[in-house]
């Protein structure tokens, strides 16, 4: 029945019918704290609210068609006039849908409901589980509801279904998307013509000014309406709160509070940190013994010993640099191929997560109904042209194949563009600390920081120049995200996707592509470029010509794995620690000061509506930046893992943190976002795969070429003079020797050696003939053999890691054995039950007509694969 037309108010007839609104509610003994209409019968599904401002007429004809047009689909609409509300110029409509219209969508969109209790033994028997006792959640908060079998909701076989209570049949999560369904497709034109249509145009255009279904109570305490479930305040005692770090999510709970896709991100980001603690465990014992054996090594005692490593006069960096100290650092090549191999195991294992996750929550043969069902209403209202779907045999908008050819070779061409403008800016800062490093040498030189006992010998002209293009680096990332954000978005808009799942995955490959290059570039650069190209001395190379003045940057004597740990760690923490603070200052900043009106009203004042609206909306790219920020993470754990074990440690203390700050975030500062379906990570798994596949190349060659390890191996076994396998000698064996003499007279580099012009020799790091040799300064055989071994190395090591993954991603299955096999019983139980419930249903109408004298089972359908479903079980 529909009962709204005595709760309805229009923006014309508001303010007329506020005084008898206001008579017919007792504000101090109604509480407003309430998800239901005034008669506390129906249930609000959603909520639109608004502002009368003063050049509103064209708004108000769109909201009166629109409105109008939500009744004639079967929406009922209950208005709460501007002098109810607590700022006193918002309008609140409040939207619900009856048993006819959710019956009817949930046709529509094929939701899955259930037809049988669940029948299969649960295997339950899980060796040593007393030990997960303490990390384990009250059983009524794991699992919310009782397991049955399901099947897409068929409204003219409504009495199929397991309906006790057509009011509480369908949940909150999934009557807001049944709503939000409609309220996207609805026009808001009188003859329905172009693009006018959707709320979300409407909330561009001003018309609205919110759109959100509401919270089914206040976070810290339950509803005091009994009919309430109270799911927020349970996701926060048991999810929310920090204290409970160690305890396993809700994520049954989460998945029917907010919908399969914010549940299945929260099940791949918990996954994602459980597995990270074994990296952790590994990566710390490898850090220790590296750091606890670094004093045994040969080369170490040589460095610090008076004859071989204080006898040593390394010629200079670069202009105005002095006597550098040598230091080798040593890989971890055991931990690179390590992660290489964990990162196979935790991508088989996740499908077979997300494979379980699939089954339990009803999105086996989802992605099927996303693309032939679900179809975004921009594309259906830009798309004019109509053909015949093969499949359902329906007439269905399309873009032609040279329109969609031209947006996309548009939406390529400036992806390029911006990626070469990234590297433009890395390139320029670049210039910058080249250029700028003189000009720090010359003004430190004499600076009063150099007296400071503690911090003097610390301020440099390297840190200097590092400090300051770090900075500088920092806010070209931050500008260029900014802009680029939006860049993603329109030319996204512009490629017209057809469903939701194939928006996502285009700006998802669009805005990891910018990330990548914006994030990993500086990294790149440290390991693999910088002081590969640099000549020796008196013939150096520079970065635009010689004209430039510009010499390509140089490692420390000691190599670039340090310099490229350091810039990891500061990166990665850095953008960690920033992340957080943003994510959880910013929205509880924001919602301090859009309610602090409201702050001391009672809830019979402040109404659930309002409270709701005060709160920061989770929009259409919420979870989209929290898959971006783990993705990154997971790059810099994985592609540069060779250079810092401690990475997996950083990663999983973030995590642990990142899981209660988003529940946090979602539960307490954002409205309750609409619910949404999601049968996987979508196109984040793709990129995993492609990172997992690039970091065994990166860390390969990190290995190969920014470590000693290779040249010290080469020296053990080839070069040793004494004849037997030490590394005694090899400091002195990996410097080459150089004449300053030799440098001419107007040489701008003179002015470089000038202190050191008494000594004449100077040593610097590279395998080159002395002077005098007849090849003198080229390259000796020595650095061949050693450029060599590296190759085979990379090659040697790529082939076993790959070897390694591929047979261990063909050991595991993707989808667990009981799950296929209850997957299977699902669908036979389906057509069975279907099969027997059409042959009740004809019996019967034959008993009415008559005709009983018929006691033979009916064929109702005599092509029914009975048998084949029974085989493939078999």
């Amino acid at each position: 029945a529909f009962l709204c037309s005595s709760f309805l108010f229009s923006p014309e007839t508001a303010e007329d019918t506020a005084t008898a609104g206001l008579a017919l509610i007792d504000k101090q003994q109604h509480s407003k704290d309430s998800v239901f209409f005034r008669d506390g019968v129906r249930r609000i599904d959603f909520v639109l609210s608004y502002v009368d401002d003063k050049d509103s007429e064209r708004k108000q004809e769109r909201r009166k068609v629109y409105e109008a047009n939500l009744e004639k689909v079967g929406l009922e609409l209950e208005t709460e006039d501007k002098s109810e509300s607590e700022d006193g110029k918002t309008y609140f409509v409040k939207i619900h849908a009856p048993w006819e219209v959710l019956a009817t969508y949930a046709d529509v969109l094929k939701i899955k409901v259930p037809f049988k209790a669940n029948d299969i033994p649960e295997n339950n028997d899980i060796p040593m589980n007393w030990l997960s006792t303490p990390f384990r959640l009250p059983e009524h908060v794991m699992h919310p509801e009782p397991d049955y079998f399901t099947a897409p909701f068929n409204k003219s076989k409504s009495d199929f279904f397991l309906i006790d209570d057509k009011d509480t049949f369908f949940p909150p999560s999934t009557r807001n998307r049944i709503v939000y369904y409609i309220l996207s497709r609805c026009s808001y034109f009188k003859d329905e013509c172009g693009d006018k249509k959707g709320i979300k145009r409407l909330l561009n255009n001003g018309t609205y000014t919110a759109a959100f279904p509401l919270h089914d109570s206040r976070y810290w305490k339950r509803s005091r309406d009994a009919n309430c479930e109270s799911e927020r305040y349970s996701l926060y005692k048991y999810w929310a709160r920090f204290l409970c770090f160690f305890k396993e999510q809700p994520l049954n709970l989460i998945r029917k509070y907010y919908g399969e896709k914010i549940g299945i991100y929260f099940a791949w980001l918990g996954f994602y940190t459980e597995m990270l603690l074994f990296a952790a465990v590994v990566g710390t014992i490898c850090f220790i013994y590296g750091f606890l054996t670094y004093d045994d090594n040969q080369w170490s005692k040589e460095i610090c010993s008076e004859e071989v490593g204080g006898s040593i006069v390394m010629c200079p960096l670069m202009v105005g640099s002095k006597y550098q100290q040598i230091n080798f650092s040593s890989s971890h090549m055991f931990f690179a191929i390590f992660m290489g191999i964990w990162v196979t195991l935790f991508l088989e294992f996740w499908k077979r997560r997300q494979a379980r996750l699939e089954y339990e929550w009803d999105l086996v043969d989802f992605e099927e109904e996303q693309q032939q069902l679900q179809l975004r209403p921009e594309y259906e209202t830009k798309c004019t042209n109509r053909k015949l779907n093969r499949i359902t045999q329906e007439m269905e908008p399309y873009l032609p194949i040279t329109n969609k050819c031209a947006r996309t070779c548009l939406s390529g061409a400036t992806v390029l563009f911006w990626i070469s403008l990234i590297i433009a800016c890395i390139i320029g800062v670049i210039a910058y600390r080249l250029a700028v490093y003189a000009a720090f040498a010359s003004i430190m030189k004499d600076s009063p920081t150099n007296k400071l006992q503690v911090v003097g010998p610390y301020i440099t002209p390297q840190l200097a120049t590092s400090v300051t293009a770090s900075c500088i680096n920092f806010v070209i990332i931050m500008i260029l995200n900014l802009m680029y954000e939006r860049v993603a978005v329109w030319i996204t808009d512009m490629e017209i996707p057809k469903t939701h799942l194939e928006y996502e995955n285009k700006l998802t490959v669009k805005m990891f592509l910018f990330q990548f290059v914006n994030y990993y570039s500086s990294c790149f650069y440290v390991a693999f470029f910088k002081g590969k190209f640099v000549g020796y001395p008196g013939k150096y190379a520079y970065m635009f010509g010689e004209w430039s003045k510009l010499r390509n940057e140089e490692c420390d004597p000691g190599g670039c794995l340090i310099e490229l740990t350091t810039q990891l760690v500061i990166v990665m923490t850095g953008k960690q620690v920033w992340g957080n603070i943003q994510e959880a200052l910013v929205p509880w900043m924001m919602n301090w000061w859009g309610s602090r009106k409201a702050r001391n009203h009672p809830e019979s004042l402040y109404s659930r509506w309002e409270q709701d609206h005060d709160l920061q909306g989770f929009g259409q790219l919420g979870l989209f930046y929290e898959y971006l920020e783990m993705v990154i993470q997971f790059g810099f754990i994985t592609l540069f893992v060779a250079s810092f074990p401690l990475a997996p440690l950083l990663a999983l203390i973030n995590n642990v943190i990142e899981v209660r700050v988003d529940a946090w975030k979602l539960t307490t500062q954002f409205r309750r976002p609409v619910a949404a379906k999601a049968h996987s990570i979508g196109a984040w798994e793709e990129i995993l795969s492609g990172i997992a596949i690039l970091s065994v190349v990166t860390n390969a060659f990190i290995v190969a070429f920014t470590s000693d390890m290779i040249p010290r191996l080469v020296y053990m076994y080839a070069y040793h003079s004494e004849g037997e396998m030490s590394m005694k000698g090899y400091i002195n064996n990996s410097l080459s020797v150089f004449n300053i003499s030799e440098i001419p007279q107007t040489s701008r580099e003179k002015r470089d050696y000038g202190y050191l012009w008494c000594s004449f020799l100077c040593r610097y790091r590279d395998y080159r003939y002395p002077p005098g040799h007849e090849k003198q300064y080229a390259h000796t055989m020595q650095f061949w053999h050693i450029l060599a071994a590296k190759m085979a190395f990379i090659i040697i090591m790529e082939h076993v890691v790959f070897v390694v993954k591929f047979f261990v991603a063909w050991m595991i299955p993707d989808v667990p054995s009981d799950v296929r096999a209850r997957v299977k019983r699902e669908r036979y139980l389906v057509q069975e039950y279907l099969h027997n419930y059409e042959v009740e249903k004809l019996k019967i109408q034959l008993s009415q007509n008559g005709n009983n004298e018929c006691t033979c089972t009916p064929m109702i359908y005599p092509s029914l694969p009975k048998h084949e479903v029974l085989s493939e079980c078999l």
